[in-house]
């Protein structure tokens, strides 16, 4: 292995061991082109004690992933689920893309028991041809005390 990707590599692994360690106050800011990979981040970067934690929109090439929306007021799994697809349905088309082009969903429910109700709420978002999707109840739920979270990918034209 050549010295310079190995110590690309330790970089990376250091940054992400920050990133995963850190906690604190959530502080968001914007980030851009990172023009190593053309990777471009689109939506705001979540810090942690001045490190970044995570992205909320990134575009590589003809590709547009979005991180996990989920909904943070009272209510039940319905009115989350509803809410959740609003923002990421938002999120999809200011960055030029839209819900019929959605490649990829990843659906956590904070109980499976509500499985049902989300799929009422979620069938028809996604036009004639659904993305392929994965559906998960996570222990301990979700984060942020949302009843589900939903991330996904997407193209771009």
């Amino acid at each position: 292995m050549k010295t310079n990707s190995k110590n690309s590599r330790r970089k990376m692994v250091k940054t992400m061991v920050a990133g995963a360690a850190a906690i604190g106050t959530g502080t968001v800011v914007k980030a851009s082109t990172n023009e190593k990979t053309s990777k471009k981040v689109v939506g705001e970067v979540v810090m942690d004690q001045q490190v970044p934690l995570f992205s909320g929109a990134v575009k590589h090439g003809n590709t547009l992933y979005i991180a996990g929306k989920g909904a943070h007021f009272e209510g039940d799994i319905t009115a989350h689920t509803k809410h959740v697809l609003d923002e990421l349905q938002k999120a999809l088309e200011a960055n030029g893309s839209s819900m019929d082009k959605v490649l990829k969903v990843n659906v956590y429910l904070h109980d499976l028991a509500d499985y049902k109700a989300m799929n009422e709420a979620y069938r028809g978002r996604f036009g004639d041809n659904p993305p392929v999707r994965t559906t998960v109840a996570t222990y301990g739920g979700v984060p942020g005390d949302s009843l589900v979270e939903i991330d996904c990918i997407a193209a771009l034209d």
